[in-house]
């Protein structure tokens, strides 16, 4: 397991116990006593647990685990999500991204096409972002002009949130939003786990003339708190071959061309 794979799962597990004496870590993540210290000592000076004597315990940010510690979850169903996207990009077309680890996979993809394609070089193609980390990575592709919403960031996503995020949104046009989110329940629609990023991409999917769902397998059935929006707000549906196929045929039942991508591997 990679380093940053395991103290991604490592928050998780203080998280969900509480506390971690460092005995558990070693035992749960088959690593040596010094190892597992050391990987403690990262996440305190990340703030993301407090230590104590022979282990660690979970603080008031362990929950919001930075966006770097959770890109490496199921990433070759990432990275086949993100090269998918970048192929559906039209030169010159207005398309959005909220964010996430696959959005910023596939904002990532989306810029080194723009680079190397010709077609992109005599055109501006516009990325409009509520995530801060994206417009960071874009900010430098020549082909690309870069619109970011006002408002708040969240350490977690990256991602403006409040009412200054919203204040210019009625104002644009959106060809492609490409939506990212925590979970898909087939029936209920897409969810995030904070309101005020789910208000912020419900009006970037009002706005969309065409909007794109990118999520990797392990949303599909998972749960979040608030809702972004419904199944059929959605045009399609792009995830790895790892998804379940009867939740995939549930979300055809609502009108959503589904696209697999990648193989059962890749997750």
């Amino acid at each position: 397991m990679e380093r940053e794979d395991r103290l991604s799962r490592l928050v998780d597990y203080i998280v969900e116990h509480g506390s971690v004496h460092v005995d558990d870590v070693v035992a749960t993540f088959d690593i040596s006593p010094a190892t597992a210290r050391r990987d403690l000592d990262a996440l305190a000076e990340q703030q993301l647990v407090s230590r104590t004597r022979g282990g660690a315990v979970s603080n008031s940010t362990s929950g919001d685990t930075p966006l770097r510690y959770r890109t490496v979850r199921h990433g070759g169903a990432k990275r086949a999500i993100a090269s998918a996207v970048a192929a559906m990009v039209t030169p010159g077309e207005v398309i959005a991204f909220n964010g996430g680890t696959t959005t910023t996979a596939a904002a990532f993809e989306v810029g080194i096409r723009t680079a190397a394609d010709p077609a992109f070089h005599d055109v501006t193609t516009t990325v409009v972002t509520n995530a801060v980390n994206i417009a960071n990575d874009l900010v430098v592709r020549p082909a690309l002009r870069i619109v970011v919403t006002g408002g708040v960031a969240r350490p977690r996503s990256y991602e403006l949130v409040g009412p200054l995020a919203s204040l210019k949104l009625p104002d644009i046009t959106i060809d492609t939003l490409f939506l990212g989110a925590h979970a898909l329940d087939v029936e209920r629609g897409y969810f995030t786990h904070h309101d005020g990023e789910a208000a912020i991409n419900a009006e970037l999917v009002r706005l969309a003339r065409r909007t794109v769902a990118v999520v990797d397998s392990s949303k599909l059935g998972a749960t979040a708190f608030a809702r972004i929006c419904g199944v059929d707000d959605v045009d399609v549906l792009l995830t790895d071959a790892g998804a379940d196929p009867g939740s995939l045929d549930r979300v055809r039942e609502h009108g959503v061309d589904v696209v697999t991508v990648g193989g059962p591997g890749e997750g």
